[in-house]
């Protein structure tokens, strides 16, 4: 009988690289922390009408990629293919928006699933950190996002990545743009598929990936010759805000992100050591999205941010994250009584804030010493009969190999002393 492997285009974080996932959340968590933001979680499905309405039903997200099912009691479901429209759910079904002060700063972390062509960076299950900020338009809260995810790279020692700046206008000016470019795509040679595209949403043509379509679009009319004064005002604002906290981006006329919820500010953290899958991150504001879903006007902005691509930009620029170690004090007992004491010591040390384990199995010496430094630990703790007879402990420092016995009553502040 043949064991069972995940499914196509997932993974399995296990030790000792899932460190590194944990690492990279708790990095983009931590600017969002101090900045106001609370955490919240939402289930990992959600009504399909959510995603078909808030994210767009021309997306090829919704259309190609969406893990969409049927429950026994007749709901249409989808696994969640992006945190947004769910988060913006969830606080709305709260009444979040009405318990105090706007805007509501949300963040999230989590898995998110979609039906592609598996490959490296992209994946049908990955994860994601987040963060929304629901209920108010200011150009200052958007650059106050694009501030805290730049923070949170930088403090994981990334340095190569760029991020991408454009104005997707509103509801006065993108009408205007979007008959334009119509107008031009009508013009070009586009399969059928494409052109319906076109005529639902113009500007998702515009994030076409074929290298035949991008070569078109060469003389594509771009968004911001379109915009009105209130959104260059807008924009401008948000561009001088970055430049003031030394945050460099590039200005990209093109840019307009795969979903169609997006208004005014949309942003895209690229790094390019990672090929074809360059975004690592991205966002926007989303100033429509509360009425799509059947809520009030609550101007919102917002991104999320791929774990996985985040680890493998890490690994492209050959940064070395400096993660906690796992073990500190590897208890090695020889005999029964050196079970029952150590077992005790190993749990003091957990206690008192230090990370240790304990050598399980009865093992000899020889194999409980492999087990040891297998776990990294910096230290072990050995004691027999004649240790604890003396009331001692071998304390062995697994770097230098020095060992020195130390009382059993002062093991906690001997490690500690050690460490420090």
């Amino acid at each position: 009988m043949s064991t069972f492997q995940a499914p196509k285009g997932t993974y399995d974080l296990i030790p000792p690289d899932s460190a590194r996932f944990l690492a990279v959340r708790e990095a983009i968590a931590a600017p969002l922390k101090r900045s106001g933001y609370g955490y919240i979680e939402t289930p990992g499905f959600e009504n399909v009408e959510l995603f078909a309405r808030g994210v767009g039903e021309s997306t090829d997200i919704v259309t190609k990629e969406m893990y969409a099912f049927e429950t026994k009691g007749g709901d249409r479901l989808a696994l969640r293919p992006e945190g947004t429209a769910s988060v913006l759910r969830a606080a709305l079904e709260a009444n979040l928006h009405k318990a105090g002060n706007l805007p509501v700063k949300l963040w999230y972390s989590g898995s998110y699933y979609r039906y592609e062509r598996p490959q490296k960076g992209r994946y049908r299950h990955f994860s994601q950190v987040g963060a929304e900020a629901i209920g108010a338009e200011d150009p200052a809260l958007d650059a106050e996002l694009i501030v805290l995810a730049n923070d949170a790279y930088r403090s994981l020692g990334l340095r190569n990545f760029r991020i991408l700046l454009n104005s997707l206008g509103d509801k006065e000016c993108r009408p205007v743009y979007r008959a334009a470019l119509q107008d031009f795509l009508r013009g070009l040679d586009l399969d059928e598929d494409t052109l319906r595209r076109a005529e639902i949403n113009p500007l998702r043509v515009l994030d076409d990936k074929r290298e035949a379509v991008q070569k078109q679009l060469a003389g594509a009319p771009l968004l911001r010759d379109y915009l009105c004064d209130a959104c260059k005002a807008y924009h401008e604002e948000v561009r001088d805000l970055l430049t003031a906290q030394g945050v460099a981006f590039e200005d990209d006329g093109r840019l307009v992100r795969g979903l169609d919820y997006y208004t005014r500010t949309t942003f895209e953290f690229v790094h390019d050591g990672l090929g074809s899958q360059s975004a690592v991150g991205g966002g926007g504001r989303y100033d429509g999205l509360s009425e799509m879903i059947g809520g009030p006007a609550l101007p919102s902005v917002g991104w999320a941010l791929g774990v996985d691509r985040t680890v493998l930009a890490l690994e492209a620029e050959g940064v070395t994250l400096e993660l906690p170690a796992r073990t500190s004090v590897f208890a090695v007992p020889l005999g029964e009584e050196a079970r029952r004491v150590l077992f005790a010591k190993v749990m003091e040390l957990r206690r008192a804030g230090i990370a240790a384990d304990f050598g399980f199995g009865a093992k000899g010496l020889k194999g409980a010493m492999k087990n040891a430094n297998r776990s990294g630990a910096r230290f072990t703790l050995v004691a027999g009969e004649r240790d604890l007879a003396e009331g001692v402990a071998q304390l062995k420092d697994m770097e230098s190999g020095e060992q020195v016995p130390v009382g059993l009553d002062g093991v906690v502040d001997a490690v500690r002393e050690r460490l420090a």
